[in-house]
């Protein structure tokens, strides 16, 4: 249940980041801004969302995740009630401000809140988590548009805001700190996996003790990496669609008939969820690090292939979801790799540590227009992103696996004396 109750939040969360790309050409439209200085927005609410996450870790690790939660959910409605009245670049980033403070606050909770309830299976307890923020959209883009459409985009900032954050508020009353209810020794039990493919630290780190140690900025950068072409792709998808004039094309599947966007924007929403269980499950099988070498590679590979064939409707909307299916693993694999890196007790914060990678992933994506408008093509930026995933997948294989085995031996050789009689 409390994994089920950190699922619902992560879902009403979820249209703040994935749902914004529905809201970047009418706010255009509207006020005449450039789609550069629109998602300035972007990039500073996960900025926000992502860079006080190792804060509000700490609060959950201290006090529990209830009460920063129903906090979290409280900003997460007043930052959309601000859009729906922003007449003004700056009021639209005040906005965007709030939101993502709010969205880190429930986002960092629940992640950490899941690898401290499931050490024996993190990658899929983490995983099944972050996929109510992956897919939590997929249900809510044909409302979106349909009230943007007929009521125009403030209301339907207006409605989403208030309707989700209550929900969060809500649900947040139920959640329960594990330290509460889980029998230590029950937990180390757990820990002990059958499988040697997942190696686990025998000691906790703490959060000032983990950015000492190399291992965890190699995997800061790849995080860095691979988070920064996705994100492009998150918020880009609509005006990627509008330059190649696909985005209206009717396009079925299995019996499906909807309009080019729509149907990526569903479908990429479903994918981007399943996979962050799946390749969380994955990992706990064979590996984190064989598991990011496989999942980065493909994640490559198929951006290459959504500018090589995506002004194709039909191409568009499969490789799209083959781009999120690649991507969204990172939110399941990370934190698991974090957790299993560095123990159980400082999870929430040491996994907000990590997390801020995406906060300065997300500072490439303004750049992204901008290398657009001066190039006039997309071409560049796919390239950039691609090359990105492969180094990534890369580094996983050859770099951060002999180091985290090392890190975990040395955990293990400074454990000995202290677990031996006196």
């Amino acid at each position: 249940m409390q994994l089920f109750f950190g699922i619902i939040c992560m879902t009403m969360i979820a249209n703040l980041q994935y749902g914004w790309t529905l809201f970047v050409n009418p706010i255009t439209d509207k006020f005449g801004w450039t789609r550069a200085a629109v998602q300035v927005a972007f990039s500073i609410f996960v900025l926000t969302e992502t860079w006080l996450v190792p804060v509000e870790g700490y609060l959950v690790d201290r006090f529990g995740p209830r009460p920063v939660v129903l906090f979290g959910g409280l900003l997460c409605g007043i930052g959309w009630v601000m859009n729906s009245f922003a007449d003004s670049l700056m009021l639209l980033y005040v906005a965007a401000a709030v939101s993502g403070v709010g969205a880190g606050a429930v986002y960092g909770t629940c992640v950490g809140n899941a690898l401290k309830w499931f050490p024996d299976r993190r990658g899929l307890a983490a995983g099944l988590t972050a996929a109510g923020f992956g897919a939590g959209s997929a249900l809510t883009v044909l409302p979106i548009q349909a009230i943007i459409k007929t009521m125009g985009y403030q209301t339907a900032f207006l409605y989403f805001g208030i309707g989700q954050g209550i929900v969060v508020m809500l649900v947040a009353l139920a959640l329960i700190d594990p330290r509460r209810v889980v029998n230590p020794g029950i937990a180390k039990q757990a820990a002990k996996l059958p499988n040697p493919r997942v190696l686990q630290t025998k000691r906790d780190y703490r959060p000032l003790e983990i950015i000492r140690q190399p291992v965890f900025w190699v995997m800061y950068v790849m995080f860095v990496l691979v988070a920064a072409g996705g994100l492009m792709a998150v918020a880009q998808l609509a005006p990627i669609a509008k330059d190649f004039k696909i985005g209206d094309i009717p396009v079925s599947i299995m019996g499906l008939t909807l309009p080019a966007l729509t149907f990526a924007l569903t479908i990429d929403r479903v994918l981007n969820g399943l996979t962050r269980p799946f390749f969380g499950w994955v990992s706990d099988q064979i590996g984190r690090e064989l598991t990011m070498l496989i999942a980065f590679t493909l994640e490559g590979i198929g951006i290459m292939c959504l500018y090589q064939f995506g002004q194709d409707p039909l191409a568009f909307v499969i490789l799209s979801g083959l781009v999120f299916f690649a991507w969204g693993e990172i939110y399941s694999l990370f934190p698991s790799t974090n957790a299993d890196t560095f123990g159980s007790k400082y999870a929430a914060a040491n996994a907000g540590l990590l997390y801020t990678a995406k906060g300065t992933a997300s500072l490439l994506v303004p750049l992204s227009s901008v290398l657009t408008a001066a190039t006039g093509n997309w071409h560049a930026v796919f390239v950039v992103a691609a090359i990105m995933n492969i180094a990534a997948a890369l580094l996983a294989w050859f770099v951060l696996r002999p180091m985290r085995r090392a890190v975990i031996q040395s955990s293990a050789q400074q454990a000995a004396p202290a677990a031996q009689p006196a």
